[in-house]
């Protein structure tokens, strides 16, 4: 059966010119260091949940992404990160939105997911959970960079001034999900973010809302998002998908297309990627950049921030 995986690391990724060429090849190496993570998984037999979990642990330890350790900061000069994970065998899902102190949130939600019920947690209860599993807990200004603070002060300055729709992708927010197919055929998604720069204290995006910014089901897809959230709420986009699959009989492609159309309609910036029931990926997005990856399933890595697509070697 053929294995396959893809990440993307968010839409919201800067100009060129705002980084050097050794950040940018470091932002890449991290990329590929999350899939040669899920891919070591898949390529052992191991599952496509254990996969997803892998990669994206590897991303919010990156100072790069916007999650983890890296995440944006809300108004109060905070961090309140959300994460979900779900396995499309059984629509077992794990989610935990506002916390504060998981190192690796997605983890957290891996956890969740396999006590059952709940399926969400939210603030101090999810940061509660994931003491008591044993999981790394840290200080909230972990989560912090010189980056993200001089994104939180350029934010207050445009909300004061009235330029916040002028904000780059970058400035605003970021998220970062991966997708895979196991030997099994069995899907999974998880995405993990910080939420967007400036965010007032408690918003809630889409990541952790299944359904919306991450969606698996076996025979149709897995999906993990980014961009602006209260839309990918509104339009269910995961489902969504997964839905113009199952019962319009659309491609992935065709389905991935349709629904960043929509979303691009209220001129938002947005991305996703997703896999298919036969192991076909897809990662559209109609921003500047999205960081993204994915392996061919001749174990090829590849990884890519704007336009240009790099392969890396094998995985």
């Amino acid at each position: 059966m053929t294995i396959a995986l893809a990440i993307h690391g968010g839409c919201g990724t800067l100009p060129k010119s705002e980084m050097t060429d050794a950040e940018w090849a470091e932002a890449k190496a991290h990329l590929a260091k999350s899939l040669r993570a899920g891919w070591a998984v898949l390529s052992k037999g191991g599952s496509a949940v254990d996969a997803v979990e892998a990669a994206v642990v590897v991303m919010e330890d990156s100072a790069h992404f916007n999650a983890g350790h890296g995440a944006a900061l809300n108004a109060d000069g905070e961090h309140e990160l959300d994460a979900s994970i779900m396995d499309g065998a059984t629509l077992a899902a794990g989610a935990l939105c506002a916390v504060k102190r998981i190192r690796n949130p997605i983890t957290a939600a891996r956890a969740l997911m396999q006590r059952g019920d709940p399926l969400l947690l939210t603030g101090p209860a999810g940061d509660a959970f994931a003491q008591a599993e044993g999981l790394d807990m840290v200080a909230n200004d972990y989560f912090s960079t010189e980056r993200r603070r001089k994104n939180l002060a350029s934010m207050k300055i445009r909300e004061l001034v009235g330029t916040m729709a002028g904000a780059s992708e970058a400035e605003k927010h970021g998220t970062v999900g991966a997708v895979a197919r196991d030997r099994a055929g069995h899907l999974a998604a998880a995405t993990s973010t910080g939420g967007y720069t400036n965010k007032p204290p408690g918003r809630v995006g889409d990541s952790p809302i299944i359904g919306a910014g991450t969606y698996a089901r076996d025979g149709r897809c897995a999906v993990s998002g980014t961009g602006k959230g209260e839309y990918f709420i509104r339009y269910c986009v995961g489902h969504e998908i997964a839905s113009l699959i199952g019962y319009a009989g659309l491609s992935l492609q065709d389905a991935a297309d349709r629904a960043i159309a929509e979303l691009s309609a209220h001129r938002i910036g947005a991305g996703l990627v997703a896999i298919g029931a036969d192991g076909t990926i897809v990662a559209p997005y109609n921003s500047e950049g999205m960081y993204r990856g994915w392996v061919t399933p001749d174990g090829l890595v590849h990884v890519a921030t704007h336009a240009d697509v790099d392969m890396v070697g094998q995985a």
